[in-house]
Order: C-alpha cells, then sequence, then structure tokens
C-alpha cells in the first residue's frame, strides 16, 4: 500500500505536467479557424470562422491521433523518463503549435502572392487603357469590360470587346517591366479559348 501511495502522486505530477495537448487543442482550433478565414493560405478560404474552425478541427484531430504517437515515440527514444502517455502529450501540444505556425505563414505568403498578383492586373488595366486612348479610340466604351487572363507569370492576354463580339482588341502585356510591355495580338479570339487551355 506504501508503494502504492507513492505512486500515485508521482503519476498525478506526470499527468499535470502533460496535461498540454488537448487545452492547445480547443485554444488552437480557435485560432486556426480565425486565421483559416481572415488571413487563408490558399483561395478565399473558407466561407466563415465556423467553417475554419471545423477545418482546423479536422487537421489538428489527424495531428493528435496519428502523428502525435509516432512522435512521441522518437521523443521517448531520446528521453526514456518520459511515460508514454506524457511523450505523446508534448508531441500533439508542438504538433498543434506548429500547425497554427504554418497557417500563419502561409496565410502571410499568400496574402502578399494576392497583393502581387493584384499589382500586375493593375499594370495590364493600365496598359490596356493608354493603349486604346492613344492608338485604338473606337475601343474606349469597351474599357469598362476589360478581359484579361494570365498566361505565363508576368504575361497576360488582355481584350476589350468591340462593337460585338467578332470585333474585340487584344494586346500581350508583359508586366515585369515597367512600363507594361505590350504586343497587339492579330487574332480577336475571346480570352475563354486561352483559359481552357491555361492550367
Amino acid at each position: 500500500m506504501a508503494q502504492v501511495e507513492r505512486v500515485w502522486p508521482r503519476r498525478l505530477r506526470w499527468r499535470l505536467r502533460g496535461a498540454w495537448q488537448w487545452p492547445a487543442f480547443v485554444v488552437l482550433t480557435l485560432v486556426d479557424g480565425v486565421l483559416l478565414a481572415k488571413l487563408p493560405p490558399w483561395g478565399d478560404g473558407p466561407p466563415g470562422v465556423f467553417p475554419g474552425v471545423l477545418l482546423a478541427a479536422f487537421f489538428n484531430l489527424f495531428a493528435i491521433t496519428v502523428v502525435a504517437p509516432f512522435v512521441g515515440w522518437l521523443v521517448r527514444r531520446r528521453r526514456r523518463d518520459l511515460p508514454r502517455f506524457i511523450a505523446s502529450d508534448y508531441a500533439g501540444a508542438w504538433l498543434l503549435a506548429a500547425i497554427t505556425l504554418a497557417f500563419f505563414a502561409g496565410g502571410l505568403a499568400h496574402r502578399s502572392a494576392a497583393a502581387d498578383e493584384s499589382r500586375r492586373e493593375a499594370a495590364v488595366a493600365r496598359a490596356m487603357h493608354d493603349y486604346v486612348v492613344q492608338h485604338a479610340p473606337e475601343y474606349a466604351t469597351g474599357l469598362q469590360h476589360i478581359d484579361a487572363v494570365r498566361l505565363e507569370p508576368d504575361h497576360y492576354r488582355a481584350c476589350v470587346p468591340g462593337r460585338d463580339e467578332r470585333h474585340s482588341l487584344c494586346l500581350f502585356v508583359t508586366t515585369a517591366q515597367d512600363p507594361p510591355g505590350i504586343a497587339v495580338d492579330t487574332s480577336q479570339d475571346p480570352n475563354e479559348v486561352f483559359r481552357r487551355t491555361v492550367p
């Protein structure tokens, strides 16, 4: 009995030291949901915080249930003094923190890429506007409906409609230089043709 009484306080102490995984899961899942909705690492992200929380919960549960036990086993190979459940708990908490950092870093990178794309699209619109005003004023009424598609990085095809669908003005615009380089496309095919071929 005396030995059992000594073991229980020790196990309780270990439990308290290792009780980080599930509190971290609750807090970081909420944080991840906000990050995915407000600072998405891809596209426009989920359509709100609640869907973001659900998506984050999926990633975090996968990390805890599948990855954390294996990482905990690796930790125990270096720290033999750690009980198995404590090593797994520590690993789960670290993985949750790593996922949050990955979402944050990915969101920042995506925001920067989206801002760069917006600047390139604005440069394409300015180039098209300046060309129409100077060289093809008969297309000026179509400047409110510029249709641009990216063919390659920094290379776009932009069109403005003319008096009908068969009479459009299209330019190839290169945004890797300032001012953007332009070349008139002799084809008047709509950009839908290119959207079907560009990945």
